[in-house]
């Protein structure tokens, strides 16, 4: 008898609501002429993504803390370009656009009323929470994310997989563990190396002085890890120009501190929640209200339509 093995969708939701929200007019408005473009943006992505793969389990995986204090801690620079107001008790406000931010609040009642599971947790960003998520997961998993930070996720053995935007979610690049190779010459675990040895301006990771993606792709090939590579600064007999070592050795205090920040975390202590896709609304009541106030529209009509075929 074939074995039956559930296939998780783990949505990095932040990362698609900023896409909706700049793919789609703000013209998209409730009957109260508020935009709701970043609503119904999502609603049109979760809708494609499921009649496309169709999950067994779907999670929205939400940023509690974008910006953890413990990441910042061990370096300063961490996302600090995008800090709108720092908050000493509690998560920094995170520059957004000032017609998205009252989107998100309706996001999140909408999915809830659907009955979609959302899981954020305190001290964690989404990322984590989809890494830890992943770590458990006894099946395939699709991660769908525009951040490139989860490709160190990617194993083939386990079916995980990133489903990464190039055009809406119409268009989406399965990347598995052949176009890591391909793209960067590296594997899932390999990638986060990678990222850290580079640099991301991004996410404000200074990386080291000099050495870009190809030099860093190329170290990696020859010394398997930064373990490795440390371990090559520390033997005269290594093949690294002399330039290359002065670098590396310069950079030990970033690189002491740099996998923890750069590697999601595998152990949040999650919720108890119901992952598996709804096929009717948790909420119907609240549904309809939610619908009525914001114009949902055509956008939660199809997704509902997909939800229970």
């Amino acid at each position: 008898m074939r074995k039956v093995t559930r296939r998780l969708m783990l949505l990095d939701t932040a990362s698609l609501y900023f896409r909706a929200y700049f793919g789609v007019p703000e013209s998209v408005k409730a009957p109260d002429g508020t935009p709701v473009n970043a609503v119904r943006g999502l609603l049109d992505f979760i809708d494609r993504l499921v009649r496309d793969h169709r999950p067994d389990d779907l999670v929205a995986c939400m940023d509690a803390d974008w910006r953890p204090h413990w990441r910042v801690e061990l370096i300063p620079s961490y996302k600090a370009h995008r800090v709108a107001e720092e908050h000493a008790g509690g998560p920094d406000e995170e520059m957004v656009p000032d017609t998205l931010s009252p989107q998100v609040p309706v996001i999140e009642e909408v999915l809830d009323a659907l009955g979609i599971a959302r899981v954020g947790v305190a001290g964690y960003e989404a990322d984590d929470v989809i890494g830890t998520f992943t770590a458990r997961a006894k099946g395939p998993v699709d991660i769908v994310t525009g951040d490139r930070d989860l490709y160190q996720l990617v194993d083939d053995a386990r079916g995980v997989r990133v489903l990464y935007p190039l055009k809406g979610v119409g268009t989406l690049q399965h990347t598995d563990e052949a176009v890591l190779r391909e793209k960067y010459g590296v594997d899932g675990p390999g990638y986060a190396d990678l990222a850290l040895l580079r640099g991301d301006p991004s996410d404000g990771l200074p990386g080291v002085s000099g050495i870009g993606e190809k030099t860093a792709a190329k170290l990696l090939a020859e010394f398997g890890d930064l373990a490795g590579i440390m371990a090559a600064v520390d033997d005269p007999a290594s093949r690294l120009s002399p330039a290359q070592r002065k670098r590396l050795d310069e950079a030990r205090p970033y690189l002491a501190v740099a996998p923890r920040v750069v590697r999601v975390a595998g152990d949040v202590p999650l919720p108890q929640v119901d992952t598996a896709l709804p096929r009717t609304p948790r909420h119907p009541g609240a549904l309809d209200g939610l619908a009525a106030r914001w114009g949902l529209g055509g956008s939660l009509q199809r997704l509902l339509t997909t939800l229970g075929a």
